[in-house]
């Protein structure tokens, strides 16, 4: 198996793009049983955040585990398979792992260094598990590089680089309102990134805030936890005309803020952190309404430049690709290893044989020693060439090895990174 990355993301898709390729959560095990029932694709894992969507899968060719998963992506998405081309990104192997590593320590966000994402890719990881679609290879992918992305925040200050898409929507908010402190908020929506939108707009200093969604349980515990105010659902309109800034971050597939509603409650600013996205889409240029979504944010942050605290994750995670990358190379030959081990045996098994039904006479004791000394010869024989030709496996172009091995022995050795012939390596996330 190989390992493929395929997604579409803010750098390569605009909002409506993502808005029809987004995964809502209750769709992923679908989704994860699509893919693994297409004939390349072995294992697989989907991540759907605001402003990406992207597989991770195992798969048994490259152009093969493509074409299924394009299609699989086509057929959800209701995009026609020839324009989703231009909107995808591709990663193989190597590329795949290092763009995993780049993702979980946030320099692949739009706000470098946001944390968010680690807790995005955690909930991936688990829904594929718990689907059973994420094997050996994906399982040791994702549980590294969550330990990527930890030891990226834990040993760096990638962190204050960029909290979260909320504080950099709040960022471009503050250039319309001014100071926000002060300033009267809603938030729209009681999900996870409705929680994150209220903690950090605590942290600004806004106040009064209000929260409304559609189950008031959720709106009332939120509320409850960060001292602000919720208001029930049915009094959205007017919770509207009393503020001043509007955070939207809801999970409806339909728009929540129409023309008429933002209409009737200029002047507002409005960030739009949900896709789909909750402004309608007619409802734009109404005097006195700001709306600030993912396009308009990804544009503002495109032309920032990057923290000076990246240099340390970059080189974080390039040691931790070249670590990963030697441990699948010396997965390679594992298998393989186990081939010649076992053809030792068979040979050595044959040889007794043989030489027992020539010579009766040996007594049980007689034969246990021949037995015990041959293998031990054997083993003895085998042991340096098979520890020098992990070590020679694990380095750049070691595959070679593993299929000179084959050739030289004649071996019959399955597929050599299958799921099953994956050994363990350190660091559980």
């Amino acid at each position: 198996m190989n390992l493929l990355s395929v997604g579409a993301s803010y750098r390569t898709a605009d909002v409506a793009t993502l808005e029809r390729l987004t995964i809502a959560d209750h769709a992923v095990p679908g989704l994860l049983e699509k893919l693994v029932a297409q004939p390349f694709v072995g294992e697989a894992v989907v991540l759907s955040t605001c402003n990406r969507v992207e597989i991770y899968a195992a798969v048994n060719t490259f152009h093969g585990g493509l074409g299924d998963i394009c299609n699989v992506l086509s057929e959800v998405s209701g995009i026609p398979a020839t324009e989703l081309a231009g909107h995808l990104y591709v990663h193989y192997d190597e590329a795949a792992v290092l763009h995993s590593f780049k993702v979980s320590s946030g320099l692949d966000s739009m706000v470098v260094g946001e944390s968010q994402i680690l807790g995005q890719l955690r909930d991936a990881y688990h829904a594929a598990s718990e689907a059973d679609t994420a094997g050996r290879l994906l399982h040791e992918l994702m549980q590294q590089a969550l330990r990527v992305g930890k030891r990226a925040h834990a040993e760096t200050g990638i962190d204050r680089a960029g909290q979260s898409v909320v504080t950099a929507a709040l960022d471009v908010a503050e250039a319309e309102l001014g100071d926000l402190t002060g300033k009267r908020a809603l938030v729209v929506g009681a999900g996870a990134m409705g929680a994150l939108s209220v903690a950090t707009l605590t942290r600004a200093g806004v106040g009064p805030l209000r929260i409304t969604n559609r189950s008031a349980a959720r709106a009332d515990r939120l509320a409850e936890a960060y001292g602000a105010v919720a208001v029930p659902y049915d009094e959205l309109d007017a919770a509207l005309r009393e503020a001043d800034l509007v955070v939207s971050a809801t999970a409806s597939t339909e728009p929540v803020l129409t023309r008429a509603r933002l209409e009737a409650a200029a002047p507002l600013v409005v960030l739009d952190l949900a896709v789909p996205r909750d402004v309608a889409p007619d409802a734009t240029g109404i005097p006195g309404v700001t709306v600030i979504d993912i396009d308009s944010l990804a544009a503002t942050r495109r032309a920032m430049p990057a923290a000076a605290e990246t240099a340390a994750v970059e080189q974080i995670v390039s040691s931790e690709v070249d670590h990963f990358l030697g441990w699948l190379r010396g997965a390679d030959i594992a298998p393989t290893v186990a081939a010649l081990r076992g053809r030792a045996e068979d040979v050595v098994s044959a040889e007794l044989r043989k030489l027992y039904s020539r010579r009766s006479e040996f007594t049980e004791e007689q034969r246990a020693d021949v037995s015990r000394t041959l293998h031990r010869v054997v083993q003895q024989l085998l042991h340096s060439p098979t520890v020098r030709v992990r070590q020679l496996a694990a380095e750049p172009g070691g595959d070679q090895y593993a299929a000179l091995l084959r050739e030289l022995f004649d071996l019959d050795v399955p597929h050599a990174t299958s799921a099953n012939a994956v050994p363990e390596i350190g660091g559980q996330a």
